[in-house]
């Protein structure tokens, strides 16, 4: 009964198979991914839990594919150690999206962390000396003003949680960037397909657990529900969606991919809207295209340099 339950090798050969195509593989990640923001409103427990479960639960399904896949899993020194520092950014960054999901919607917290391409834009012209595009600085403005579409003009007449759930979001672009800066250099020591996210996920998972100790948390999961949307977090968003993501990227063409991945931060703004019934007007609708264009121009730009 035990054995059944999980996938043997010939199965989740014939998954991989299926999921062959580069570019299907790629949207169906980012489709699973922008579900993200759902997962953890729904699930009913602290911000910090959920993205304690997230990872703790997605390390253990990777542990099972890796095992499935018998990929080696040994680490050196230097991997371990970037693995660790890769954990704590993207624990940082959990801290906050998940904060910013809880206090201004799935939708618009996505967005706002979608904003790390032109954090990372920022770094490479400032500090590695990369060359930049107009096309890169007419993004930037049109971002701004999408954003404030959305959110609208007068920022001392939000309520103070809405505007802590902004800054959060911004914080999340801030870390998620310095995550993906140490991610890529750690991505290129290691072999195989399951490591890297591997170490990221546990080192991610023993950070938050500590940081929720120290503050007086709870690990509790309330019912149903609350398992169930924790296990869609740790399945689909950290273990399947980044793996289809993941092995699809080296294999499309950066604007194609670039196109595609807006799909999460689109499609998280629409559940947000269809599921928990998000205020937008046509105002706001105009704001969301202009900023998911501004950030496409700039991810599409900042790939031709890389």
């Amino acid at each position: 009964m035990f054995k059944s339950s999980i996938p043997n090798d010939n199965a989740i050969r014939h998954i991989f198979e299926i999921l062959s195509t580069p570019v299907l593989k790629l949207i169906i990640g980012a489709i699973l991914i922008s579900f993200s923001g759902v997962w953890v409103k729904i699930a009913d427990v602290s911000p910090d839990s959920s993205a304690f479960y997230r990872v703790f639960l997605g390390f253990l399904f990777l542990l099972i594919f890796a095992g499935r896949a018998r990929e080696k899993i040994l680490t050196d020194k230097s991997q371990f150690l970037l693995g660790v520092v890769c954990g704590v950014l993207f624990a940082a960054d959990l801290i906050c999206w998940h904060r910013s999901i809880i206090l201004i919607g799935p939708g618009l917290a996505t967005i706002l962390g979608n904003f790390q391409v032109f954090v990372l834009a920022a770094v490479g012209i400032f500090f590695l000396k990369e060359r930049y595009s107009k096309i890169l600085l007419l993004s930037i403005p049109l971002a701004v003003t999408g954003l404030f579409l959305i959110v609208g003009f007068g920022w001392t007449d939000m309520t103070g949680s809405y505007r802590l759930g902004i800054n959060f979001g911004l914080a999340t672009a801030f870390f998620y960037s310095a995550y993906i800066l140490t991610l890529k250099k750690f991505s290129a020591r290691c072999s195989g397909t399951f490591l890297p996210m591997l170490l990221v996920s546990l080192s991610t998972a023993v950070v938050l657990c500590i940081y929720i100790l120290s503050i007086g948390d709870t690990f509790a999961i309330p019912d149903l529900k609350s398992l169930f949307s924790l296990v869609g977090l740790g399945f689909f968003s950290q273990c399947l969606g980044w793996l289809l993501i993941a092995t699809s990227l080296p294999h499309t063409n950066s604007s194609g991919a670039g196109l595609i991945l807006l799909l999460q931060p689109a499609l998280a703004f629409c559940w947000d809207v269809l599921i928990f019934s998000r205020p937008t007007d046509p105002l706001n609708w105009f704001g969301v295209f202009i900023t998911l264009f501004a950030i496409y121009l700039g991810l599409s730009s900042r790939r031709e340099q890389l």
